[in-house]
C-alpha cells in the first residue's frame, strides 16, 4: 500500500470537510440540521478526526487513547480550530505510519462495544476503515451544509 496516496485521500476527505464547514461559518457549523437524531457539522468534522486518531494512531502506531466517542457528537468550536486540529492530526499520521507494514499485527485492539467486521482486523482493514467512516462523514457533513444553507435562505 502507498501511504503517501492513502495520506492523498485522507486529506482529500478533511479538506471537502472543512471547506463545508467554512462555508457555514462558526455560527451554523455548530448547528444541528432540523432532522432527528442529526449531528452538527463541526461535531461531524471532530468525530473524524477522533476516528482517525483512535484507528490509526492508537490501533497501528500504539499512541494511548482517552477517546470519549460519545462527547465527540456534542462537541462544538471554531472552523479555524478544527482546521488546525485536522493539520496536527495529519502531521502524526505520516509519523503514525511511516514504516507502515501490512502484515504486523495491530499494537491495541478496539473494544467489542465498537462497530466494526465480525473478524479481526489488519493493518489494511483499519485504513480501509479510516476512509469508509470519512467518506461517510464528509458526504453527511456536505447534506448537512445543503441543509442549514437552504433553512437559511441561502442558496450559495
Amino acid at each position: 500500500m502507498n501511504i503517501d496516496e492513502y495520506l492523498y485521500f485522507v486529506r482529500r476527505a478533511f479538506d471537502g470537510m472543512l471547506d463545508a464547514l467554512e462555508l457555514l461559518g462558526d455560527e451554523h457549523a455548530n448547528e444541528a440540521p432540523p432532522l432527528a437524531g442529526a449531528n452538527p457539522p463541526w461535531a461531524i468534522a471532530y468525530h473524524c478526526t477522533e476516528v482517525v486518531d483512535y484507528w490509526i494512531g492508537h490501533l497501528i502506531a500504539g499512541r494511548p487513547s482517552r477517546r470519549n466517542r460519545a462527547a465527540e457528537f456534542t462537541a462544538s468550536g471554531s472552523v479555524a480550530d478544527l482546521r488546525g486540529r485536522v493539520t496536527a492530526l495529519q502531521s502524526r499520521l505520516v509519523d503514525d505510519l511511516a514504516g507502515f507494514d501490512p502484515t504486523a499485527p495491530l499494537l491495541n485492539s478496539p473494544p467489542s462495544a465498537y462497530e466494526g467486521p465480525a473478524r479481526e482486523l489488519s493493518p489494511c482493514g483499519v485504513l480501509l476503515h479510516v476512509l469508509e467512516e470519512l467518506a461517510q462523514h464528509h458526504g453527511q457533513i456536505e447534506l448537512s451544509r445543503d441543509a442549514l444553507l437552504a433553512l437559511a435562505g441561502d442558496r450559495r
